[in-house]
């Protein structure tokens, strides 16, 4: 990885801050993560989205019996879709308290649904050992600085035998050009991050065991060509003069993340690691 720069008070502050902004033009429901498209002519990001969500808790094998911790939950519509499908109940963590208030709100309109949401850190988790069957998250451990740590954290939460499975963002090469710094790396606080293999070994160093590992670079790159063009199309209808600026930027930046993502300076993936089993006083090995 590379060095650091951004602390996770400017993580917490950045989403806080650009929270309404990415409502008025992104989805005003909240869901803000990857999509994972049918094919490149796919534009619905709507559809896409929930089905990153479906591979991602089909991948974890979440139950009725699952007791799951979001990291990095955002508006909290992927822990509420696993409780309304599944009946499970879990916990959503977050930096951001502006995203954890909405997805409060969003909660308080689902009457029956085991889940809370919680503002906390991922490197000091509140909560204590062997806690919870599974620990999920969606492109948002890439922008923990202390990664190691945060891996150390899920680690302790989880029961043995228990699963961890997120997408997340990778860094498939340390050497990053200025461009995609500015418009990747920088744009969302993102210190430095790990390739596939590189996230891999981490995971191994904590403890670990990997179960899959998926490079979906592809749907990184519909993804950002769709938003783009959204945003292009929205700012010509924003009557707001400030809004209207960072729907522009932001476009502009996703053609040049596309440009970082075929020049292998950024991609994403889905992960699925296992917690080993405890082994009984009966049989060690």
């Amino acid at each position: 990885m590379t060095s650091q720069a951004f602390t996770e008070r400017d993580v917490g502050d950045f989403f806080d801050q650009t929270l309404q902004t990415y409502l008025s033009f992104w989805d005003s429901d909240g869901v803000l993560h990857t999509g994972y498209f049918a094919d490149e002519t796919d534009d619905d990001y709507r559809a896409a989205s929930a089905r990153t969500s479906e591979i991602l808790a089909a991948d974890a094998a979440i139950d009725g019996s699952s007791w799951v911790l979001d990291v990095g939950c955002g508006c909290g519509n992927f822990l509420i879709e696993l409780a309304q499908r599944f009946r499970c109940g879990g916990v959503g963590l977050d930096l951001s308290i502006e995203r954890i208030k909405f997805a409060r709100t969003k909660l308080a309109s689902r009457a029956g649904l085991a889940v809370e949401f919680q503002h906390g850190s991922a490197t000091q988790m509140p909560f204590g050992d062997n806690n919870f069957s599974h620990v999920v998250s969606q492109d948002a451990l890439c922008l923990v600085p202390d990664k190691p740590r945060t891996h150390a954290e899920v680690y302790r939460v989880l029961r043995p035998g228990g699963t961890f499975a997120f997408a997340d963002f990778l860094q498939p090469t340390e050497q990053i050009s200025r461009r995609a710094r500015r418009h990747v790396y920088d744009r969302v606080r993102w210190n430095s991050g790990y390739s596939l293999v590189g996230y891999q070994s981490a995971l191994a160093q904590a403890g670990f065991e990997i179960v899959l590992a998926r490079n979906l670079g592809r749907h990184l790159r519909q993804t950002y060509r769709v938003l783009g063009a959204t945003a292009r199309d929205r700012a010509q209808t924003t009557p707001d003069p400030a809004a209207r600026d960072w729907m522009l930027a932001f476009s502009e930046s996703c053609e040049q993340i596309q440009i970082a993502i075929d020049d292998g300076e950024f991609g994403w993936g889905i992960i699925v690691a296992r917690k080993p089993a405890a082994r009984s006083a009966s049989n060690p090995r």
